[in-house]
């Protein structure tokens, strides 16, 4: 097929200045936010080596392989949550009936095996292991080695929440959250997932996400806030981080998740933060679904990928609704206000004009 050659001049300008964008903005930001999480992650391993000698049972699972640190997510480029993953769910059972949607539960397989579990005094007297009482336990010994760590003078506790939350030095915030992680298992819930007739991702890739599995984090559940379940307390939160980060290897995905992440920091940092990297991290998801082949993710055709994302953003904003990736039923903008997800809809709609009118437009941006 011929292609004009005015299009394919539009196009090879679009694709220097993408270029051009990620050299003076995006690898600025990777640059600034490695060295936070260089400091981050040496003051919290500090902290977690005082929880350890007071309770061996939470042992930090935050090691360094070649500058990059297992269970570290960036929230924003002051903002960060830390995975703790926890030893032996041995005699546990994993229920996702989803009555709890985001959520399941852990449950003993056997209640006489009680006294086997490595975590025994958290389990209700129902046989369920409290995702709330352990971290509640994880808190009070975080808050303590925060007292006694040698960066005591500028790392804080944050109160005022169940969440296990530190303030470094008065600007970054640290979530540090304790887990199960669940190899060879795949949940009930996300077993529509892939949708038959979708050509990506490739079935090997399906059958590698489906074998590494998930992971059961203890946090506050927005879509379990307001339905005063029994159950609450003890659920586990559904996280599908390595699962996200492995389909999204490949072509240009995870550059386009950068550019992304960099134009949502400087221009869509709003009040409410109605929205997080987190939500273009989804609708990237959706959009690899929409453009399945490969050819479609060169870097000739980031840009039509990223419009097509604010598109969709746009569309979720307006709708107030953005279904989660591996879970549909599960709404990422619970909680979010009205006002502020319609103030970020003209935002993003201001942001995607600007770029499909300007082939120069990352200059300004």
């Amino acid at each position: 097929m011929l292609v004009p050659s005015d299009m394919i001049a539009a196009q090879s300008k679009m694709v220097y200045q993408m270029n051009k964008y990620c050299a003076d903005r995006v690898q600025v930001r990777k640059a600034q936010i490695h060295k936070q999480i260089l400091e981050v992650c040496r003051i919290v391993q500090d902290v977690l080596k005082e929880v350890e000698v007071q309770e061996p049972r939470f042992i930090s699972s935050l090691n360094d392989y070649n500058g990059r640190f297992e269970g570290l997510e960036v929230i924003s480029p002051n903002e960060f949550e830390i995975v703790i993953y926890l030893n032996q769910m041995g005699v546990l059972n994993f229920v996702d009936d989803g009555t709890l949607p985001g959520c399941a539960v852990l449950k003993l397989s056997d209640g006489r095996k009680r006294s086997m579990s490595l975590w025994v005094e958290f389990i209700t007297a129902s046989g369920y292991l409290s995702a709330r009482k352990i971290r509640s336990r994880f808190q009070t010994l975080v808050a303590q080695a925060c007292d006694k760590c040698a960066y005591r003078d500028i790392v804080k506790m944050i109160a005022d929440t169940t969440e296990v939350k530190l303030r470094i030095r008065e600007r970054i915030i640290v979530q540090i959250t304790p887990a199960f992680k669940c190899a060879g298992l795949w949940p009930r819930s996300a077993a529509h997932w892939p949708l038959p007739g979708i050509p990506w991702p490739h079935p090997n890739i399906v059958a590698e996400v489906k074998t590494e599995g998930f992971d059961m984090l203890s946090k506050e559940c927005i879509a379990l806030q307001g339905k005063n379940s029994a159950m609450e307390g003890d659920a586990w939160v559904l996280s599908f981080t390595d699962a996200e980060n492995r389909l999204l290897q490949g072509a240009s995905r995870r550059r386009c998740l950068s550019i992304l992440k960099t134009l949502r920091d400087r221009h869509l940092d709003l009040p409410g933060n109605p929205v997080t990297s987190y939500h273009l991290k989804t609708l990237l998801l959706y959009e690899c679904e929409k453009h399945p082949r490969e050819m479609e993710w060169e870097e000739n055709c980031i840009a039509d990928r990223i419009n097509g994302i604010f598109l969709q953003l746009i569309s979720c904003l307006q709708c107030r609704r953005c279904p989660h990736y591996f879970l549909p039923n599960m709404d990422l903008f619970k909680g979010k206000s009205p006002g502020a997800l319609e103030n970020a809809a003209k935002q993003v709609w201001r942001l995607t004009r600007i770029m499909l009118t300007n082939v120069r437009c990352l200059e300004e941006l």
